[in-house]
């Protein structure tokens, strides 16, 4: 019915049909080639993760050490999939009645259930493989540090390279396969409608994950350093610290599992909105427009392959060097795929394919401007940190000062660069298909942008296996210092932990930024959405078809709008709180337990005997699965509750997104005579707006001021103001714990929230109207 509804449009509008719109030849093939690559890639994953596991495992004390850390992150990830897959089947329950509940919505029920289950399962096994591979690549990647800097730095990448290549593919496949089985080929406009449950199950994963494996990495790691480094005066990963096994777990179940369902729900969610506004533009470019995201991440995962394997380094080298090198051939090499998927499948005779390449450009050029951006604020070579470590000499308050300061001053610059890529590839976007007519400037500027999205997020497989190399690292470090290990390997792995750093706070910047373009596109999914729900709406009552009709004035002056978008910015503030408390509650219950023991056990101190590390494991894993519920829960239930609330709080509530009869210029009650209620729409709309815009600013500035607090923590461990137990490092040691709920919790968090807000409108829309 939604594919009729457009196909009518079309023929009314007089667009050009391209001869993809009605041969699915072109577009079997395309599909194919996608599915391919994405099967290839899995393949390839595999033989690196044999390969990974292959290799030797160190001394008896190491693999002691490694078994520990292992146990724990399968023991929290078990439980945590548990409580996800519970709270993911009452879900599906509840959208498949919200969904038989209306005659319209009813004959998608089963398919939007399935494509959710779907993206919740594939998010979740993202998120497992990645973590499963990470967990041994940790002990190989020590073990190789004691032959070389160049085989423990080629070690890591490549057990990182294993989540980004498992996370692209299975976001390639997830969506691929569910649009040929529910007949994509046959019927490609209404089918991406249909796929949005996608993007809400990959959503709704990714938020437990990223929410309870921060909580779980930064309590534990909170309560490490209060009792280890500030009371006890011990220093990191030091095997005498009881919390220290739990402080290396929450390393792979946040920021390995956590960041990669975190990446999978942006490249989920690009491909399912990219593929709806291809469907609205399916008179021009046929099914190869709906099909163009799929090829993009395609290109990206063979991009990626090859960028894993050119990286090398020599013993007196910065491995941060070879890593940027596999970037810049990554990049180099997804953009000349791009270029060749552009001029392929997004070309024709009304249309200009360079303006088209640019707006990929833009989006590539915009993930380079991030990673800058959070380095600029995040390195220690640079002013932010500098006034940091320099306030720090006065004690803990001015350096809460200074890095509230910078963390406030983050978003600045990121917004400016967001604006700049939104206005250029829209206008572009306007630009290559300026020859077309019959649709609007509107829908062409608006797939602009979503092109720039894909080409931000055309190297996401490599940037999440340097974003995984961070914990692989930070636990080979652990690993070595625990074990006794020579002075020259605990080198080799403070050079690549220290490059992990680095790697993490960008991949971190990248995420937001991919976070911040992902939401706008989905946002404008939502409006194309609502408008074909309507128009659906409109002809199956009386036959009558709009046109011109669009859902794109969403006027905050109407209360339900501004009262929607209050509450959209409250709830990225409620949540962070919720976030944060959670991490500080179960620090609190981490520094206790590491006293007790302390108290218990002198000899834990004398380094007689061992602590009772199982312990802190099980009190951090248990505490942070129950603190992850209510504000996973809140962030599902609001927007639901904004939708259905004003849909029903009045009946005769006239839109700001004026209803046009064709031929008058005057709002009118009703399309063709059907009445139409856009209060719950409308509301909604408003709660993501400026949802995401809050919580794209809050998240910038509890990431890199975060970060920022990191590093200048560890610029005075380097000897400077003193050096480490010196006043300036105890005060940089309170800001560095103030600031890590904020950039591994609360923030990382937030980019999933942001996105989860508009896949869970995507697929309760219909409910709304």
């Amino acid at each position: 019915m939604v594919g009729v509804s457009i196909l009518a449009l079309a023929v009314q509008s007089q667009v050009p049909v391209s001869s993809a719109s009605v041969d699915g030849g072109d577009g079997r093939v395309y599909l194919w080639i996608a599915l391919t690559v994405g099967v290839l890639a899995l393949v390839a994953a595999l033989m690196l993760a044999r390969a990974v596991i292959a290799s030797d495992t160190g001394t008896p004390e190491m693999q002691a050490i490694s078994n520990a850390i292992r146990e724990g992150a399968e023991a929290f990830l078990r439980r945590q999939y548990k409580t996800i897959g519970s709270i993911a089947l009452v879900l599906a329950v509840v959208v498949f009645v919200g969904y038989k509940m209306s005659p319209r919505t009813s004959p998608y029920a089963l398919k939007t259930v399935v494509s959710f289950l779907v993206g919740a399962v594939c998010s979740g096994l993202a998120g497992f493989t990645g973590m499963y591979c990470s967990i041994r690549a940790n002990i190989r990647t020590a073990s190789a540090a004691r032959t070389s800097l160049n085989k423990a730095l080629q070690m890591a990448l490549r057990g990182g390279a294993v989540t980004g290549l498992v996370v692209v593919a299975l976001s390639l496949l997830g969506v691929g396969v569910l649009f040929l089985f529910f007949g994509g080929l046959e019927h490609p406009q209404a089918v991406p409608y249909q796929l949005v449950g996608f993007g809400f199950g990959a959503s709704l994963v990714a938020l437990f994950a990223q929410l309870g494996g921060g909580i779980y990495t930064k309590a534990a790691d909170v309560g490490a350093d209060l009792v280890g480094k500030v009371e006890a005066g011990i220093p990191e990963d030091d095997p005498r610290n009881p919390a220290v096994i739990a402080d290396l777990v929450g390393d792979n179940v946040g920021d390995c599992a956590g960041r990669g369902a975190d990446l999978f729900e942006s490249t989920a969610a690009e491909n399912v909105g990219a593929m709806i506004l291809g469907a609205a533009l399916y008179p021009v470019f046929g099914v190869k427009g709906i099909l163009f995201p799929l090829i993009v991440h395609a290109i990206n995962l063979i991009a990626s392959i090859v960028g894993v394997f050119v990286v090398k380094t020599r013993e007196d080298e910065d491995p941060m060097h070879a890593l940027n090198k596999g970037f810049y051939v990554t990049s180099a090499l997804a953009l000349a795929g791009f270029a060749v998927a552009v001029y392929t499948m997004l070309n024709g005779p009304q249309v200009q394919p360079i303006w088209l390449l640019g707006c990929g450009v833009i989006g590539l050029v915009t993930a380079f401007l991030f990673v800058w951006i959070t380095e600029y604020y995040t390195e220690a070579i640079y002013r932010p940190v500098k006034s940091i470590v320099e306030a720090s000499v006065t004690g803990p308050a001015t350096n809460i000062i200074s890095g509230l300061a910078v963390g406030m001053e983050t978003p600045a610059m990121p917004v400016v660069v967001i604006s700049a890529a939104l206005l250029l590839s829209y206008y572009f976007g306007v630009q290559g298909l300026a020859g077309v007519t019959g649709i609007s400037d509107y829908a062409k500027g608006i797939y602009g942008t979503a092109i720039a999205t894909m080409g931000m997020l055309s190297c996401a497989a490599y940037i999440l296996a340097m974003d995984t190399f961070g914990p692989i690292t930070d636990n080979a470090g652990g690993i070595i210092e625990m074990s006794n290990q020579p002075h020259e390997i605990r080198d080799r792995t403070d050079k690549l932990d220290s490059a992990g750093n680095t790697t993490k706070a960008l991949t971190k910047g990248y995420a937001i930024g991919s976070a911040s373009l992902a939401a706008f596109l989905l946002f404008s999914a939502y409006l194309e959405e609502i408008k074909t729900i309507v128009t659906d709406k409109v002809a199956l009552a009386d036959g009558y078809m709009p046109v011109g009709w669009s859902f794109t004035n969403i006027n905050l002056a109407q209360v339900p709008v501004f009262v929607g978008a209050l509450l959209g910015a409250m709830l990225t503030y409620l949540f962070s709180s919720l976030a944060i408390k959670a991490v500080g509650r179960t620090a609190q219950m981490v520094v206790k337990d590491v006293r007790d023991q302390f108290k218990e056990n002198p000899g834990i101190m004398l380094g007689t005997s061992k602590p009772d590390y199982a312990r802190c494991v099980n009190i951090v894993t248990g505490a942070a699965l129950k603190e992850m519920v209510v504000p996973g829960l809140l962030a599902v239930g609001l927007p639901v509750a904004v939708g259905l609330i004003f849909r029903h709080l009045s009946s005769s509530y006239q839109a700001s997104s004026a209803l046009y009869a064709p031929g008058t210029i005057l709002p009118v009650p009703a399309i063709g005579g059907v009445p139409v209620n856009l209060a719950g729409a409308e509301a909604v709309a408003g709660l993501l707006m400026v949802g995401t815009i809050s919580g794209v600013l809050l998240a910038m500035l509890m990431n890199n001021g975060g970060g920022a607090w990191d590093n200048a923590k560890k610029f005075i461990e380097t000897g400077q103001y003193g050096g480490k137990k010196s006043e300036a490092h105890k005060a940089a040691v309170v800001g560095d714990t103030v600031g890590d709920p904020f950039k591994d919790t609360a923030g990382p968090s937030l980019h999933v929230l942001i996105k989860l807000l508009a896949t869970i409108t995507l697929v309760l829309a219909p409910l709304f109207v």
